[in-house]
């Protein structure tokens, strides 16, 4: 009988932080996470290891675009592959390859030639961000390729997808957008509302025919600025989070908000109603230089990323074209800057975007009977190991 792999540490749990804890994995599950006291009791006489650090449960990240350099905008396989395993490697175990806005014949081209890679596990599903965007609101987003709200696009790029895509997001203002969120919730996918210039009340209304399964792309971003006067999606999104009938996405580098938004996102939002995302493309883990964000150019100073040359517009000096961190460094400054518990933080990791992603059954926590997808770090929350399925990455 094969001997379980065991990892002693503090655990970070759903429900509680556990300062002296054991996660016992066997092939690629987890059959024990708790204490060592409640171990030693199961497996008396056993040998235990000595403390490795801090140990996560592996990361969810639902909003990536890529990273080491390289894209998942892209009909290369290898490609999106590999920047699946660079945030593997730095602790994201569970990666969703989001699309941005392109022409029609390019996105379904990109969603065939990732399906595999989402059939196979190697990505986590798809992610189209746009092209049903609003044009006042469109960020980083190539204008030119915005379109109105297609029901026949939205069905050629489900077929296209044959399951795997499981995030869509579109501005809830724009004419036929309601019909088109029908025929996504009806496929089973999720539907994020963002990049969007609605109302307080069109985008609270819209998120509330979602009956409480509507996402909000990078709260924050791609939307009016809230203000005490015309709270605008921001303070919609923050009503309905906090009843626990929309979940938010928030991407908390230090970059995108401040540290002060993301402490009320948190103190506002009902239990499991925040997700913290990356954001990231391909600078994501490399040093400043110029990029490509779908067909957009995009340069990288000190760690922000914007457009650049002919691809930015007037407002560009204010536009930040994608994220430049990994998930863990997110959760890091989510509990070190906006003074989020780390059990929140970690959950807004893991086990919420799982939920989201409808796989919270086999990841997503330190949990006996999920997956054995788990990070060790160290007391600053940097990755010092990583398991994905039960094996070990270099």
């Amino acid at each position: 009988m094969t001997q379980p792999v065991i990892v002693r540490g503090h655990l970070v749990t759903p429900d509680a932080e556990i300062p002296d804890g054991v996660v016992a994995v066997e092939n690629d599950m987890i059959v024990y996470a708790g204490t060592v006291g409640e171990w030693r009791q199961r497996q008396p006489g056993a040998a235990l290891p000595e403390p490795v650090g801090t140990v996560l449960p592996g990361l969810v990240d639902i909003h990536c675009h890529g990273g080491g350099g390289k894209a998942v905008t892209t009909t290369d396989a290898d490609e999106a592959a590999a920047v699946a395993v660079h945030h593997a490697q730095h602790g994201t175990t569970s990666l969703m390859a989001s699309l941005v806005t392109a022409p029609r014949d390019v996105l379904l081209d990109q969603v065939r030639a990732l399906l595999p890679l989402v059939s196979s596990g190697e990505l986590a599903g798809l992610h189209l961000e746009g092209p049903f965007l609003s044009p006042a609101r469109c960020g980083a987003q190539s204008p030119e390729f915005l379109t109105a709200p297609d029901i026949g696009l939205a069905d050629e790029l489900l077929a296209a997808g044959d399951g795997a895509i499981k995030v869509m997001t579109l501005a809830p203002e724009l004419t036929a957008a309601p019909d088109v969120a029908t025929r996504l919730c009806e496929a089973g996918v999720t539907v994020a509302l963002g990049h969007s210039d609605a109302s307080y009340t069109e985008f609270r209304q819209a998120l509330r025919a979602l009956d409480g399964l509507g996402l909000v792309t990078h709260l924050g971003n791609g939307m009016p600025a809230f203000h005490h006067r015309s709270v605008g999606p921001v303070g919609a999104s923050l009503v309905e989070a906090a009843a626990g009938r929309a979940v938010v996405e928030v991407i908390g580098d230090g970059v995108h908000v401040d540290p002060g938004f993301v402490a009320l996102v948190f103190a506002t939002a009902a239990t499991g109603s925040v997700v913290l995302v990356t954001d990231a493309m391909a600078a994501a883990g490399m040093s400043d230089g110029d990029y490509e964000l779908g067909a957009q150019r995009v340069q990288v100073r000190d760690g922000v990323a914007r457009l650049s040359g002919e691809s930015a517009p007037q407002s560009a000096q204010t536009s930040i074209a994608g994220g430049t961190s990994h998930l863990v460094e997110v959760v890091a400054r989510t509990v070190r800057e906006a003074g989020v518990p780390l059990v929140d933080a970690v959950t807004a990791a893991s086990r919420t975007p799982a939920r989201v992603l409808g796989v919270a059954g086999q990841c997503g926590a330190l949990e006996a009977g999920l997956r054995a997808d788990l990070v060790v770090v160290d007391a600053d929350l940097r990755p010092v190991r990583v398991m994905r399925r039960g094996q070990w990455l270099s």
